[in-house]
């Protein structure tokens, strides 16, 4: 198969799809690999890396869409990149559609295969090819929270390890998964004072094992959240739920009852948001303020650090490629349960219901294309 990596032109976003390592493991297979000119660089990876390994450099991004059959990417697609996507070629990256009406028609007009990073879903529930991405992004909300708490850049002023005599700051983090784990686990290092909250009863248990004592849990709820926000110096909302839009637990009305200069990081910014008041920002211009209250909402928080993104994310999804590449994608997802859940649209039909149910779109079970 050939496969293509471009260039990510989302703003800021300086990932790349394949590390070096990862296109050697698709060449060694008899698999053609062709890289935009400069796509790793930002992380790390110069062209010369990758002709190393035997990968060949093109000069633009139409050329790396025109000539592969399989599109490795990191961020979804934007206008620039929706006249490239060409009939029955399969793109793989992360997509979340339910977040962006838009995208979701151009990939269903386009006619290509679309197979989602964030919906390839294990046995248990698991979803692989997010995880890397969501410790990342968890470990990442903490450390930007608590830098955008300084007072100069309209925090509350507040240091979340506090200092002998002075207590630590409080934060309050929303879904006990991955990211908010991660999150968790940040800032109980730093010293803070944490609460998790979840609905999952066996998760909390979970959580309550295995954090430090400076982390507790408390139920998810409206009332439960009420009660605490007040108190809080740092929020993040790290709720997920797969391929479809996040649940809205902060509303605009709850900001009047924090504290000016709390600082709010909606890490589920690119699935539509667990903040009623985020939307997406850019690393470029990271944050913006209502009611006094501070929010940051970069949807591509992981290209922040790219060069530990990008080897954590091909050490993900490279396995997945390889049988993508080896089989094509229909059999490979025959063969592959896991694979199958990350197929969304297929030929100008949107085969992942809860897409489809975000935007009223007709919806075609996957097996017409896998029977």
């Amino acid at each position: 198969m050939i496969i293509g990596v471009p260039i990510e032109i989302k703003n800021n976003e300086n990932r790349v799809s394949l590390t070096p390592g990862g296109a050697l493991e698709l060449i060694k297979r008899g698999h053609e690999v062709y890289v935009q000119t400069n796509a790793g660089l930002n992380s790390g990876f110069p062209d010369e890396a990758y002709e190393e390994v035997g990968a060949k450099i093109l000069p633009s991004i139409e050329a790396v869409y025109e000539k592969a059959e399989m599109i490795m990417k990191v961020k979804e697609p934007i206008e620039p990149e929706y006249k490239l996507i060409k009939k029955d070629q399969l793109v793989f990256t992360y997509f979340h559609f339910a977040s962006y009406e838009p995208l979701t028609h151009a990939m269903v007009e386009s006619g290509a295969v679309c197979l989602a990073y964030e919906t390839v879903e294990k046995t248990d529930g698991s979803l692989p090819l997010l995880i890397p991405m969501s410790e990342v992004a968890g470990r990442m909300a903490t450390q930007q929270g608590a830098k955008y708490l300084e007072k100069p850049i309209m925090g509350k002023g507040v240091l979340l390890g506090g200092v002998p005599g002075v207590s630590p700051g409080k934060v309050l983090v929303l879904g006990g998964g991955v990211v908010g784990t991660q999150a968790a686990k940040m800032a109980a290092g730093l010293g803070a004072q944490v609460t998790i909250m979840d609905v999952n009863l066996d998760r909390m248990r979970y959580l309550n094992d295995v954090m430090p004592p400076n982390v507790v849990t408390r139920y998810s709820n409206e009332v439960n959240i009420r009660e605490l926000i007040p108190h809080m110096d740092l929020i993040i909302g790290a709720v997920l739920i797969p391929g479809a839009k996040a649940p809205k637990l902060i509303t605009r009305d709850m900001l009047k009852e924090m504290q000016p200069g709390t600082v709010l990081v909606d890490v589920a910014v690119d699935q539509g948001g667990c903040i009623e008041t985020c939307t997406p920002t850019t690393h470029e211009n990271p944050t913006f303020i209502i009611d006094d209250i501070v929010h940051y909402c970069v949807a591509n928080m992981p290209g922040a650090v790219p060069y530990t993104s990008t080897i954590a994310l091909t050490n993900a999804t490279l396995p997945y490629a390889i049988q993508l590449a080896n089989k094509g994608w229909k059999k490979a997802c025959q063969d592959n349960k896991e694979l199958e859940k990350g197929l969304n649209v297929i030929g100008g039909e949107v085969v992942y219901k809860a897409v489809a149910e975000a935007f009223d779109l007709p919806y075609v079970p996957v097996e017409k294309y896998l029977a």
